[in-house]
């Protein structure tokens, strides 16, 4: 599914969920069409700026499934920043990111059954501040491994949880703002 309401391409949209969406609704941010996990969708048009343009960076974490295993070397690379390629090909060094090895990732979200890769493989959470063009997929391929799969399983504290893919839960703007850490004064 891509995340957005209206596309040239035959797709499946946002729209498409079995959910009645207010008029003006709008995702914030975007999970590629090889993504999946939570998705803001809001009809505040400040939200955008307010989560991803901000002086203030907010916390976005990702649940990775890598191929094959990773090595110390290239966790400690990951974690202290790699080189990656951005806008007109020019090199970017990511900032310092937690990253962690999770044995047992079923505990963060409803993964399915769905396979993406065969064993070996590596289940990764990694925790960025910052949000370049397909970032953690280029990280990933930065220490010569590919991501197989690619969950955002929460903004600051707002978590998917054990949410099905393709639902949608309702929550107030107070809460919403409470749990992704934007002051009250700026809605």
């Amino acid at each position: 599914m891509v995340s957005q309401f209206k596309s040239s391409h035959a797709v499946q949209l946002l729209g498409h969920l079995d959910f009645d969406f207010p008029q003006g609704s709008h995702a914030v941010g975007r999970l590629d069409n090889d993504s999946e996990g939570l998705l803001i969708v809001t009809t505040n048009k400040k939200l955008t700026r307010l989560l991803f343009l901000s002086d203030v960076p907010h916390t976005r974490t990702y649940l990775v499934q890598v191929n094959n295993i990773l090595s110390d070397e290239n966790l400690d690379k990951l974690r202290n920043g790699v080189d990656i390629k951005i806008k007109n090909g020019s090199s970017y060094k990511t900032k310092p990111t937690d990253v962690q090895v999770i044995g047992d990732p079923q505990h963060l979200c409803k993964l399915g059954d769905r396979v993406t890769a065969y064993p070996p493989f590596t289940w990764l959470l990694i925790t960025l501040t910052e949000g370049k063009y397909h970032q953690v997929r280029k990280m990933i391929y930065a220490v010569k491994h590919r991501c197989k799969r690619l969950i955002r399983i929460s903004i600051e504290e707002l978590t998917l949880g054990m949410m099905e893919p393709g639902s949608v839960k309702e929550i107030n703007e107070d809460e919403l703002f409470t749990k992704l850490k934007i002051g009250a004064s700026n809605k």
